[in-house]
């Protein structure tokens, strides 16, 4: 327990540490900013976009424990078609049968590659299953009311992208790039029949999974209602006029941010009217696929070479998709 310590507290820190810089830097020279007028908006926004997202963190993390307790891994891999392309369509379609958040991806692929999954169909799967599922979909949808057609731009861009980038790890990786001292996984304990049965299995899961991305989703609430509120609007609308200073610090803050895939779009919803829809989809894109806590669980699954080359597939292809569709949007 004790070796799984720093992946757990390092994407804390990172979120910590700059509102820690944020406050010793800049609050003492604008007092103001600590007005009550300030504070009451700040407090109104926090809440608001943390109602509005906890429900879809419950509902998703219920989703995935009743899939860990109920569904074999087998399952999966005795229905991967041979073929490569259509081995790829069917990972990028199995968040739709697994919706699992990216908090607990990792996990879930790793048995999977243990059990015969080939590498390019889980690349795919981490890829794809946090964002192309019915539960991300609704978020997406409710955080987009007045603009649904963002909904289905995130789930064509996703697609394409993890599809994509699928093809060239088919094409271009031979060696399994799995690291040497991961050893087959057995079940964890509270996934076997325990003596309260698998209804308690799952409330187990559920509350584990659901604490584990709160805890995210409440510091990326905290930093956002911390812009909105503090970060001078002029600055902010600034940034979304350069042709690409939205999409950098938009791909920047979905990766220090780290929020659940259920909950990032409200969070994007927030700067509908200041940057372009082409950088908010790659905020929520790019998010699910790699964030600063996804990319150390990564690290702790891949090799470091084999890593380092997937972070670069996925920020130029997501950054290259996002661009190109908002010639469209």
């Amino acid at each position: 327990m004790t070796t799984l310590l720093p992946f757990k507290i390092m994407p804390l820190l990172v979120p910590a540490v700059f509102l820690i810089i944020l406050g010793m830097v800049w609050l003492p020279d604008h007092p103001e900013l600590l007005d009550n007028a300030y504070m009451d908006t700040f407090k109104t926004s926090f809440i608001g976009i943390l109602l509005e997202a906890l429900p879809f963190v419950l509902l998703g993390a219920l989703l995935s424990s009743l899939l860990r307790v109920f569904v074999p891994d087998e399952w999966i891999s005795r229905w991967i078609p041979r073929r490569p392309v259509p081995a790829i369509l069917f990972g990028c379609l199995l968040g739709i049968i697994f919706p699992v958040c990216e908090c607990g991806m990792i996990p879930l692929v790793r048995r999977l590659m243990h059990k015969g999954m080939p590498l390019y169909v889980a690349v795919v799967f981490i890829l794809s299953g946090p964002i192309l599922n019915p539960v991300v979909y609704g978020a997406t949808l409710t955080a987009f009311r007045s603009h649904p057609w963002l909904a289905y731009a995130r789930m064509g861009l996703a697609f394409a992208v993890a599809a994509g980038i699928g093809l060239i790890i088919y094409a271009t990786v031979r060696k399994s790039p799995l690291r040497l001292s991961i050893k087959r996984e057995t079940a964890e304990p509270h996934q076997l029949r325990t003596r309260g049965g698998r209804l308690v299995s799952v409330l187990v899961h559920t509350s584990d999974e659901f604490f584990e991305m709160g805890k995210y989703l409440i510091i990326g609430c905290l930093l956002t209602s911390g812009i909105q509120t503090f970060m001078n609007h002029g600055s902010l609308a600034a940034i979304g006029e350069q042709p690409l200073g939205s999409y950098l610090f938009m791909i920047g803050l979905a990766f220090v941010l780290s929020l659940c895939s259920t909950s990032d779009a409200f969070v994007a919803a927030t700067f509908l009217h200041t940057f372009p829809a082409g950088s908010l989809l790659a905020f929520m894109v790019l998010g699910p696929m790699l964030d600063f806590k996804n990319s150390l669980m990564l690290l702790s699954l891949f090799k470091t070479r084999f890593a380092m080359y997937l972070f670069f597939l996925i920020f130029s292809a997501v950054f290259i998709g996002s661009v190109l569709a908002s010639l469209w949007l």
